[in-house]
């Protein structure tokens, strides 16, 4: 019985002395099978890149957005008029909106056409006065902002 003892003391002191050696390999092993991940990964992202390269020409990115055609902001208008005598009436919340609609088309055709606003700088009966101005300006442009009846 004592040569059995031995023996297993024997395995089980060589198993502790080969334990890190497997630890560090088992580690290394899935450090490789990371690396392998990390590797194609870089290579799809190199890929991707090439792609985009290839895509882009040259030209910087324009930083604003595109503006509608003046016909389509010129039935915005009459449609946001009509409004504003019709269904802004019965609702203030409605009322708000539709001003705020027609004011943002306002500015972006007045920026189409050339003509100085100020809406944002004025409020109360001076911006209704600048609604007023801009709108004479507009269809002095030729702008047709009233539906002829």
């Amino acid at each position: 019985m004592g040569e059995k003892h031995m023996v297993v003391l024997a395995l089980l002191l060589l198993a502790m002395l080969c334990l890190p050696v497997i630890t560090i390999r088992c580690a290394r092993g899935s450090g490789e099978a990371g690396l392998r991940s990390d590797r194609r990964m870089t290579m799809r992202n190199r890929m991707l890149l090439r792609r985009l390269d290839r895509r882009w020409d040259g030209t910087p990115a324009d930083p604003s957005p595109p503006t509608p055609a003046i016909e389509f902001l010129a039935a915005d208008l009459r449609r946001l008029y009509r409004h504003r005598l019709g269904i802004a009436t019965q609702s203030l919340v409605w009322h708000i909106a539709v001003l705020r609609a027609y004011d943002a088309r306002l500015r972006l055709a007045s920026r189409c056409l050339g003509v100085p606003e100020h809406l944002d700088t004025v409020s109360g009966m001076d911006l209704e006065i600048e609604r007023l101005r801009i709108e004479s300006e507009l269809e002095a442009a030729g702008l047709v902002l009233r539906a002829p009846r």
